[in-house]
Protein backbone atom coordinates (compact mmCIF):
# COMPACT_ATOMS: atom_id res chain seq x y z
CA UNK A 1 0.00 0.00 0.00
CA UNK A 2 1.29 3.44 -0.93
CA UNK A 3 2.03 6.32 1.40
CA UNK A 4 -0.45 9.19 1.27
CA UNK A 5 1.02 12.61 2.05
CA UNK A 6 -1.06 15.80 2.33
CA UNK A 7 0.91 19.00 1.72
CA UNK A 8 -0.75 21.62 3.88
CA UNK A 9 -0.30 25.10 5.28
CA UNK A 10 -3.23 27.49 5.46
CA UNK A 11 -0.86 30.38 4.81
CA UNK A 12 -0.70 31.12 1.08
CA UNK A 13 2.51 31.63 -0.87
CA UNK A 14 4.68 29.24 1.13
CA UNK A 15 5.62 26.94 -1.76
CA UNK A 16 2.91 24.35 -1.13
CA UNK A 17 1.91 23.84 -4.76
CA UNK A 18 5.54 24.10 -5.92
CA UNK A 19 6.39 21.33 -3.47
CA UNK A 20 3.41 19.18 -4.51
CA UNK A 21 4.35 19.42 -8.20
CA UNK A 22 8.09 18.93 -7.85
CA UNK A 23 8.12 16.34 -5.08
CA UNK A 24 5.62 14.29 -7.14
CA UNK A 25 7.74 14.65 -10.29
CA UNK A 26 10.99 13.72 -8.52
CA UNK A 27 9.39 10.70 -6.83
CA UNK A 28 8.14 9.61 -10.27
CA UNK A 29 11.58 10.24 -11.79
CA UNK A 30 13.11 7.90 -9.20
CA UNK A 31 10.83 5.11 -10.42
CA UNK A 32 7.98 5.40 -7.91
CA UNK A 33 4.39 5.23 -9.13
CA UNK A 34 2.81 8.52 -8.06
CA UNK A 35 -0.69 10.00 -8.01
CA UNK A 36 -0.98 13.74 -7.37
CA UNK A 37 -4.35 14.98 -6.12
CA UNK A 38 -5.16 18.68 -6.60
CA UNK A 39 -7.70 19.80 -3.99
CA UNK A 40 -7.17 23.53 -4.55
CA UNK A 41 -9.88 25.33 -6.62
CA UNK A 42 -7.13 27.47 -8.19
CA UNK A 43 -5.95 24.33 -9.99
CA UNK A 44 -2.31 25.46 -10.03
CA UNK A 45 -0.96 21.96 -9.49
CA UNK A 46 -3.07 20.78 -12.43
CA UNK A 47 -1.75 23.41 -14.84
CA UNK A 48 1.76 23.14 -13.37
CA UNK A 49 1.80 19.50 -14.48
CA UNK A 50 0.82 20.48 -18.01
CA UNK A 51 -2.89 19.61 -17.86
CA UNK A 52 -5.38 22.11 -19.35
CA UNK A 53 -7.64 22.58 -16.34
CA UNK A 54 -10.57 24.27 -18.07
CA UNK A 55 -11.16 21.54 -20.65
CA UNK A 56 -11.72 18.59 -18.34
CA UNK A 57 -14.89 16.55 -18.16
CA UNK A 58 -14.06 14.95 -14.82
CA UNK A 59 -12.20 16.62 -11.95
CA UNK A 60 -12.06 16.21 -8.20
CA UNK A 61 -15.20 18.36 -8.05
CA UNK A 62 -17.27 15.73 -9.89
CA UNK A 63 -15.62 13.04 -7.76
CA UNK A 64 -16.58 14.74 -4.49
CA UNK A 65 -20.17 15.21 -5.67
CA UNK A 66 -20.31 11.53 -6.70
CA UNK A 67 -20.81 12.37 -10.39
CA UNK A 68 -17.91 10.19 -11.53
CA UNK A 69 -15.68 7.40 -10.23
CA UNK A 70 -12.10 8.00 -9.13
CA UNK A 71 -10.79 6.07 -12.12
CA UNK A 72 -12.76 8.33 -14.48
CA UNK A 73 -11.08 11.47 -13.17
CA UNK A 74 -7.47 10.21 -13.11
CA UNK A 75 -5.48 11.88 -15.90
CA UNK A 76 -2.13 10.69 -17.24
CA UNK A 77 0.49 13.44 -17.26
CA UNK A 78 3.36 13.80 -19.73
CA UNK A 79 5.67 12.37 -17.08
CA UNK A 80 6.24 8.66 -16.79
CA UNK A 81 4.89 7.16 -13.53
CA UNK A 82 2.89 10.29 -12.66
CA UNK A 83 -0.93 10.47 -12.72
CA UNK A 84 -3.13 13.35 -11.61
CA UNK A 85 -6.59 13.95 -10.20
CA UNK A 86 -7.12 17.49 -11.53
CA UNK A 87 -8.96 20.48 -10.15
CA UNK A 88 -10.39 23.72 -11.49
CA UNK A 89 -12.47 26.68 -10.33
CA UNK A 90 -15.66 24.57 -10.12
CA UNK A 91 -14.29 23.18 -6.86
CA UNK A 92 -14.77 26.57 -5.18
CA UNK A 93 -18.47 25.78 -4.73
CA UNK A 94 -17.93 22.34 -3.21
CA UNK A 95 -18.00 23.52 0.39
CA UNK A 96 -21.56 24.86 0.06
CA UNK A 97 -22.76 21.88 -1.95
CA UNK A 98 -21.49 19.51 0.73
CA UNK A 99 -23.49 21.15 3.51
CA UNK A 100 -25.68 18.54 5.15
CA UNK A 101 -23.95 15.63 3.39
CA UNK A 102 -23.41 12.75 5.82
CA UNK A 103 -19.74 11.86 6.48
CA UNK A 104 -18.55 14.58 4.09
CA UNK A 105 -15.11 14.51 5.76
CA UNK A 106 -14.52 10.99 4.38
CA UNK A 107 -15.54 11.45 0.72
CA UNK A 108 -11.99 11.59 -0.63
CA UNK A 109 -10.74 8.78 1.60
CA UNK A 110 -13.53 6.46 0.51
CA UNK A 111 -12.72 7.17 -3.15
CA UNK A 112 -8.95 6.81 -2.74
CA UNK A 113 -9.43 3.42 -1.00
CA UNK A 114 -10.25 1.96 -4.43
CA UNK A 115 -6.92 2.88 -6.02
CA UNK A 116 -4.37 3.43 -3.25
CA UNK A 117 -2.74 0.03 -3.82
CA UNK A 118 -1.92 1.08 -7.41
CA UNK A 119 0.58 3.74 -6.27
CA UNK A 120 3.73 4.02 -4.16
CA UNK A 121 2.92 7.61 -3.23
CA UNK A 122 -0.22 9.73 -3.31
CA UNK A 123 0.56 13.43 -2.87
CA UNK A 124 -2.39 15.71 -2.02
CA UNK A 125 -2.02 19.46 -2.58
CA UNK A 126 -4.33 21.25 -0.13
CA UNK A 127 -5.93 24.69 -0.56
CA UNK A 128 -4.47 27.58 1.50
CA UNK A 129 -7.25 27.42 4.10
CA UNK A 130 -8.54 25.03 6.73
CA UNK A 131 -11.82 24.06 5.06
CA UNK A 132 -13.69 20.84 4.28
CA UNK A 133 -11.32 20.11 1.37
CA UNK A 134 -8.25 20.31 3.64
CA UNK A 135 -10.02 18.14 6.23
CA UNK A 136 -10.81 15.59 3.48
CA UNK A 137 -7.13 15.55 2.52
CA UNK A 138 -6.04 15.01 6.14
CA UNK A 139 -8.63 12.31 6.68
CA UNK A 140 -7.28 10.50 3.60
CA UNK A 141 -3.57 10.99 4.35
CA UNK A 142 -1.13 9.02 6.47
CA UNK A 143 0.98 12.11 7.07
CA UNK A 144 1.02 15.90 6.61
CA UNK A 145 4.06 17.62 5.11
CA UNK A 146 4.24 21.32 6.03
CA UNK A 147 6.18 23.70 3.77
CA UNK A 148 7.38 26.79 5.66
CA UNK A 149 8.66 29.88 3.90
CA UNK A 150 11.86 31.33 5.30
CA UNK A 151 10.38 34.70 6.26
CA UNK A 152 9.53 36.69 9.36
CA UNK A 153 5.96 35.43 9.81
CA UNK A 154 6.82 31.79 9.15
CA UNK A 155 5.56 30.51 12.49
CA UNK A 156 2.37 32.54 12.36
CA UNK A 157 -0.55 30.23 11.68
CA UNK A 158 1.57 27.14 12.19
CA UNK A 159 0.16 26.51 15.66
CA UNK A 160 -3.36 26.70 14.15
CA UNK A 161 -2.40 24.13 11.51
CA UNK A 162 -0.94 21.80 14.13
CA UNK A 163 -4.09 22.25 16.23
CA UNK A 164 -6.20 21.26 13.20
CA UNK A 165 -4.01 18.20 12.61
CA UNK A 166 -4.52 17.17 16.25
CA UNK A 167 -8.30 17.64 15.93
CA UNK A 168 -8.34 15.44 12.83
CA UNK A 169 -6.29 12.85 14.72
CA UNK A 170 -8.75 12.88 17.63
CA UNK A 171 -11.98 12.81 15.67
CA UNK A 172 -11.48 11.59 12.11
CA UNK A 173 -8.15 9.90 11.45
CA UNK A 174 -6.34 8.50 14.48
CA UNK A 175 -3.44 7.30 12.29
CA UNK A 176 -2.56 10.75 10.92
CA UNK A 177 1.01 11.87 11.71
CA UNK A 178 3.08 14.93 10.90
CA UNK A 179 5.48 13.93 8.10
CA UNK A 180 7.63 16.91 8.90
CA UNK A 181 8.52 20.45 7.92
CA UNK A 182 10.34 21.49 4.76
CA UNK A 183 11.80 24.98 4.42
CA UNK A 184 11.13 26.75 1.13
CA UNK A 185 12.26 29.99 -0.56
CA UNK A 186 15.53 29.98 1.37
CA UNK A 187 17.81 32.89 0.55
CA UNK A 188 21.37 32.17 1.68
CA UNK A 189 22.26 35.87 1.35
CA UNK A 190 20.03 36.90 4.26
CA UNK A 191 20.47 36.34 7.97
CA UNK A 192 16.66 36.21 8.26
CA UNK A 193 16.41 32.85 6.45
CA UNK A 194 18.95 31.36 8.85
CA UNK A 195 17.15 32.81 11.87
CA UNK A 196 13.79 31.40 10.73
CA UNK A 197 15.28 27.92 10.33
CA UNK A 198 16.84 28.08 13.81
CA UNK A 199 13.63 29.49 15.32
CA UNK A 200 11.48 26.68 13.91
CA UNK A 201 14.00 24.03 14.96
CA UNK A 202 13.92 25.38 18.52
CA UNK A 203 10.14 25.70 18.73
CA UNK A 204 8.75 22.70 16.87
CA UNK A 205 8.87 19.19 18.19
CA UNK A 206 8.63 17.53 14.80
CA UNK A 207 10.82 16.16 12.01
CA UNK A 208 12.53 18.84 9.95
CA UNK A 209 13.77 17.72 6.56
CA UNK A 210 17.47 18.33 5.94
CA UNK A 211 16.75 19.46 2.39
CA UNK A 212 16.07 23.19 2.17
CA UNK A 213 14.46 24.49 -1.03
CA UNK A 214 16.19 27.66 -2.29
CA UNK A 215 14.51 30.76 -3.66
CA UNK A 216 14.94 30.33 -7.40
CA UNK A 217 13.88 32.10 -10.59
CA UNK A 218 13.83 28.79 -12.48
CA UNK A 219 11.49 27.24 -9.91
CA UNK A 220 9.17 30.23 -10.25
CA UNK A 221 9.20 30.05 -14.07
CA UNK A 222 8.57 26.31 -14.47
CA UNK A 223 4.77 26.23 -13.76
CA UNK A 224 4.02 28.77 -16.50
CA UNK A 225 5.48 26.22 -18.94
CA UNK A 226 3.40 23.39 -17.47
CA UNK A 227 6.53 21.58 -16.37
CA UNK A 228 8.01 20.46 -13.05
CA UNK A 229 11.51 21.78 -12.39
CA UNK A 230 13.26 18.47 -13.16
CA UNK A 231 11.90 18.70 -16.73
CA UNK A 232 12.13 22.47 -17.15
CA UNK A 233 15.73 22.84 -15.98
CA UNK A 234 17.07 19.48 -14.89
CA UNK A 235 20.42 20.79 -13.62
CA UNK A 236 19.10 23.75 -11.66
CA UNK A 237 19.53 24.05 -7.90
CA UNK A 238 15.72 23.76 -7.56
CA UNK A 239 15.67 20.42 -9.40
CA UNK A 240 18.54 19.07 -7.32
CA UNK A 241 16.87 20.21 -4.09
CA UNK A 242 13.57 18.49 -4.89
CA UNK A 243 15.44 15.31 -5.90
CA UNK A 244 17.12 15.37 -2.49
CA UNK A 245 13.76 15.94 -0.77
CA UNK A 246 12.24 13.01 -2.72
CA UNK A 247 15.12 10.81 -1.61
CA UNK A 248 14.59 11.83 2.03
CA UNK A 249 10.84 11.14 1.78
CA UNK A 250 11.48 7.69 0.24
CA UNK A 251 13.98 6.83 2.96
CA UNK A 252 11.79 7.77 5.93
CA UNK A 253 11.72 4.56 7.95
CA UNK A 254 9.92 5.81 11.07
CA UNK A 255 6.48 6.27 9.49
Amino acid sequence: MGRIIAIANQKGGVGKTTTAINLSACLAESGKKVLTVDTDPQGNTTSGLGVEKDELEHTIYELILDECTIKECIVKTELENLDLIPSNVNLAGAEIELLGIHDKEYILRNAVDYIKDDYDFIIIDCPPSLNVLTVNAMTTANTVLVPIQCEYYALEGLSQLIHTIHLVQERLNADLAIEGVVFTMYDARTNLSLQVVENVKNNLNTTIYKTIIPRSVRLAEAPSHGLPINKYDTRSTGAESYRMLAKEVINRKDL
